[in-house]
């Protein structure tokens, strides 16, 4: 299992190091997870919070900030 350093900066690293972007596209993802949205990644817990499903699938190249905005359009 990764540390949770290590997927933060792998997020990071996929908004090439925008910490706004990467506040924003966590936050909305979040909030879809929570209106029901399915996670697109393997849960390790079932009890994770949407946050961080939000970040490790940010981290894992499947949500980008580019489709969000286009779904809420």
């Amino acid at each position: 299992m990764q540390r949770t350093e290590e997927i933060a900066a792998k997020a990071l690293n996929a908004v090439d190091n925008d910490r706004y972007k990467l506040t924003l596209l966590v936050a909305k993802r979040a909030e879809a997870l929570a209106e029901g949205a399915t996670p697109l990644i393997t849960l390790s817990n079932p009890k994770m919070k949407f946050t961080d499903i939000a970040l490790r699938e940010i981290a894992a190249g499947k949500v980008v900030l580019e489709a969000l905005i286009e779904s809420n359009r």
